[in-house]
């Protein structure tokens, strides 16, 4: 009997021991989810901001620019070419050269124009000097005529001879005149200011004044003119602000670097180009520094107007997103919010804002992959760096 009831305490205790690891288990388990979510919480909570670059919405005066694509054309282009015979006996200029108008370019031996001027110089003085003597036989037979002793008929015929000898006279004029200039077409010379390109004929040459190949190409790039294309739908605009004065034209590299020059607009071409729906424009631009050269690829930017006291921000603050165009505006309690945008032009990095803003407002311009709403920022102190 005492054994029996040592059984039944002994069971009795190792049944409680279970219950109770039982009971443990149960809270832990319970327990355990809570203590997670807990921690997360805390990590969550400890995650540091997000360094990033801030900027103010700012106002300012933004030009407002029609762009086209452009090509420089110099001002004036000659090809120089000889306008007589002969042998091309010297050079006068250095490919590339800067000439100024009546520069000696070439020279041509002159020796057989100026034996012809001689000859039509002589020619004139023997012919003036044969109308001096018609002259004076026609006055004597004048005198004689009354006396019958001449007759009317020798008396015109005389006459006839002084007048045929003044045309004469007149003749040989033309023909030194004639003779002085193919003379001094054997000097050439340039007919404009610009620069000279490659020589296409050496000193020895026999040239001709049929030749169209010519001697050089001098072109004027100082100043240069641009001709550019602009949509017909722009051509209101740009007609009425150049009715209104002076319309101020930019032209900037291809590559979209510095800008190269500053001009005036000249003139809208007469006519739309009907395959393109485009129509051209030429500017002038006084190209000081020679950095417009004919033939380049340009940029032109027409200044239609300046847009006052607009709200602006950096391009880099703008993000493309599904439902179009936003920026991360920071809030007073440093986190950010996608703040939709409606945009006017880009100018120079910067991005004209019509509505989405206010003037208060600070947006951010880096490391916006790594935002999303409601997160945490702070000012980045150095340039950031992708992570």
């Amino acid at each position: 009997m005492k054994h029996h009831s040592t059984t039944l305490t002994k069971t009795a205790a190792t049944a409680a021991i279970l219950a109770a690891l039982v009971v443990a288990g149960w809270f832990g388990l319970v327990r355990k989810p809570a203590a997670a979510a807990t921690d997360k919480t805390a990590q969550a909570g400890a995650a540091p901001a997000i360094a990033v670059d801030i900027a103010a919405v700012t106002r300012a005066d933004v030009p407002f620019y029609l762009q086209g694509l452009g090509t420089v054309q110099a001002f004036y282009t000659v090809t120089v070419t000889a306008r007589v015979d002969g042998e091309l006996q010297k050079i006068g200029f250095t490919e590339g050269q800067m000439v100024h108008r009546g520069d000696l370019l070439a020279q041509i031996d002159p020796r057989p124009n100026r034996a012809a001027l001689a000859q039509a110089v002589a020619t004139k003085a023997r012919d003036a000097a044969q109308l001096a003597n018609a002259q004076r036989d026609f006055e004597r037979y004048t005198v004689l005529q009354p006396q019958d002793l001449a007759s009317k008929q020798t008396v015109d015929t005389q006459h006839a001879m002084v007048d045929q000898l003044k045309a004469q006279l007149q003749i040989d004029e033309a023909q030194i005149d004639n003779a002085r200039t193919q003379l001094d077409y054997t000097r050439i010379t340039s007919p404009i200011d610009g620069r000279t390109g490659i020589r296409l004929i050496d000193p020895g040459n026999i040239v001709h004044a049929a030749d169209t190949t010519g001697i050089v190409v001098v072109t004027q790039v100082q100043p240069v003119t641009v001709i550019f294309t602009l949509p017909e739908e722009d051509l209101g605009a740009v007609g009425a602000a150049l009715a209104a004065g002076p319309v101020k034209v930019s032209v900037v590299a291809r590559d979209g670097g510095n800008e190269l020059d500053e001009g005036v607009l000249g003139l809208i071409d007469n006519q739309i180009e009907q395959a393109t729906g485009t129509a051209k424009l030429k500017a002038i631009f006084k190209n000081a520094h020679g950095a417009l050269w004919p033939g380049q690829y340009v940029n032109a930017r027409v200044l239609l107007r300046i847009d006052a006291n607009v709200l602006t921000i950096p391009s880099t603050a703008v993000q493309i997103g599904t439902s179009g165009p936003f920026t991360y505006v920071v809030k007073t309690d440093s986190t950010v919010e996608a703040r939709p945008l409606k945009l006017g032009q880009e100018n120079n990095g910067m991005t004209v804002v019509t509505d989405g803003l206010a003037a208060t407002d600070r947006v951010v311009t880096s490391n916006q992959y790594r935002l999303q709403a409601g997160a945490h920022v702070r000012p980045a102190t150095s340039a950031p760096t992708a992570s």
